[in-house]
């Protein structure tokens, strides 16, 4: 990919720059050639494609499809996702509602194999829902190789009010975000929780992760992330720790101190 976006410096000042130009960072890699190419293949072919086995066996369709989905890293893995979409959603014993990480679930509903019936893919405004997707997650990915936590930022900032507006039980609503692994990394890095608190039993889990939530910021109810300005203490939180994480153990106290208020921009 050949567009590099323009990311000063890190932190949440690095954040707040970031948001400021997103429009027209995010139209700049819209028109760059090799993003054009792929979406034009997707929406002139996804069409025809009639089982998973179809979608697997097109490498183009199957990276653009995984990307959407920020699943990139299994393009290889082509037997395990050709098992995820045929398998469906449908039945309790799914592959993908056996997986902790429910991307996988959320990609094998949109594309509706195992059904039975005629696949979404071949319904209008498919390869439109689908690349749009595509484009944000790619968005994302150039992010990410500049700065791996302005990349988990920007996924938290996009999915978590969308999780959050769906409404329902909050601790369902948790164990959600728990099984989401892009999300759990922000909150573990905002709340300051080890990645060992992930062996722990998904009851104590829960209720770490909402004790630290009513510690932090007030509230323990994922519905408050519908609301921009809890969603940015979220960001703030997670950037500033997450620069701290980075400053090596022989820095001083002082200098921890400048880091957070930097972060605090």
């Amino acid at each position: 990919m050949s567009f590099t976006p323009v990311i000063p410096m890190g932190g949440y000042a690095g954040w707040r720059f970031l948001n400021r130009t997103m429009d027209q960072q995010s139209a700049s890699l819209a028109a760059s050639p090799s993003l054009q190419r792929d979406m034009a293949y997707f929406r002139e072919t996804i069409g025809s494609v009639t089982s998973a086995e179809d979608l697997v066996k097109d490498y183009r369709l199957l990276r653009v499809s995984l990307t959407a989905f920020g699943l990139q890293d299994d393009l290889p893995n082509k037997y395990f996702i050709q098992r995820i979409l045929e398998d469906g959603v449908v039945e309790e014993d799914a592959l993908s509602n056996r997986l902790a990480d429910k991307r996988y679930r959320e990609f094998s509903e949109a594309f509706g194999f195992g059904t039975g019936l005629p696949p979404l893919s071949r319904l209008p405004g498919f390869a439109d829902r689908i690349l749009d997707r595509f484009q944000a997650q790619s968005f994302e990915q150039a992010v990410g190789e500049v700065d791996g936590d302005m990349r988990l930022a920007l996924n938290a900032a996009r999915e978590l009010p969308e999780l959050a507006a769906e409404g329902g039980k909050n601790s369902t609503l948790w164990f959600r975000i728990m099984g989401n692994t892009p999300l759990r990394e922000v909150f573990e890095t905002a709340f300051g929780l080890p990645s060992s608190v992930g062996t722990l039993d998904l009851d104590r889990q829960l209720g770490i992760f909402q004790e630290r939530a009513e510690d932090m910021l007030g509230s323990s109810d994922i519905a408050q992330f519908t609301d921009p300005e809890r969603m940015d203490e979220l960001m703030r939180q997670f950037l500033a720790r997450a620069q701290l994480n980075q400053v090596p153990a022989s820095t001083t106290s002082a200098s921890i101190a400048l880091v957070l208020l930097q972060g605090g921009g």
